[in-house]
């Protein structure tokens, strides 16, 4: 059995890579994404090597994600699980904070050494307006990076992964998390969940490794508009509607 969520992503993609995995929309501005298996691999394995070849992450680093539920956000985790650096909401003693713009300011004031900005524009666009000094675009920075992790040392499964409050995981303890979590939902294999709403750790669980554990996917929906569920669990196909739930 794979013990981390990179280990799975990687399985997941031998065995069907072109399968959808995450299908994303915000409502407020009618963005709607669609990532492969493939295609998320690829963003993880870009971003990872920004995190560890431009800002020197390595196991055992942490990392602030003070970003909403988006596609990026999955794949910012997924970046950091794949090189054991664990995503947490404490900035004390934090390496990397990676903002969007609504805490772009505080992040940039902060104490920490390395600072990354997310627009969260449709496409993944970079930002409009110049960025405080010192503060990294996303967008600008990680296009140059491989489509391919290599080379790699895998980090051991007992790596922190995950810290929210008190409650502090591994990186197999996230896929335990994530495998609870599908049994709860019902989520059977192949099962298409849709998750809206709800704090990041939630979603990072039911949008991101629920799918993977059960070689599913998920439709993420930011800003939702309410009265289009109902069309959206059709026209997507959804089978399972996780209605967010605490990571304890």
């Amino acid at each position: 059995m794979v013990s981390t969520p990179y280990e799975l992503l990687r399985t997941e993609l031998q065995r069907d890579g072109s399968r959808p995995l995450l299908t994303f929309y915000d409502d407020a501005t009618g963005e709607r994404v669609e990532l492969s298996v493939t295609t998320f691999d690829n963003w993880v394995a870009k971003t990872a090597g920004m995190l560890r070849d431009d800002l020197a992450a390595d196991a055992g680093d942490r990392a602030v994600l003070q970003l909403p539920p988006h596609w990026q956000t999955l794949v910012w985790a997924g970046a950091c699980w794949a090189l054991g650096v664990c995503v947490t909401d404490s900035i004390h003693n934090a390496s990397v904070v990676v903002a969007g713009p609504d805490a772009l300011e505080d992040a940039a004031a902060s104490d920490v050494q390395d600072v990354v900005a997310l627009s969260l524009r449709p496409m993944g666009a970079r930002f409009t307006d110049p960025l405080p000094i010192g503060v990294l675009d996303y967008a600008v920075e990680v296009p140059g990076h491989p489509d391919v992790l290599v080379p790699y040392v895998p980090p051991p499964s007992e790596e922190l992964a995950l810290e929210h409050g008190d409650s502090v995981h591994t990186l197999s303890g996230v896929l335990d998390l994530a495998r609870d979590r599908a049994e709860q939902l019902g989520a059977e294999p192949g099962a298409r969940l849709l998750i809206a709403g709800g704090e990041l750790p939630s979603a990072l669980i039911d949008a991101l490794l629920v799918p993977l554990v059960v070689g599913g996917s998920a439709v993420l929906v930011r800003n939702e508009d309410t009265s289009a569920r109902a069309a959206r669990i059709n026209s997507e196909r959804v089978t399972v509607e996780a209605v967010p739930a605490e990571t304890t």
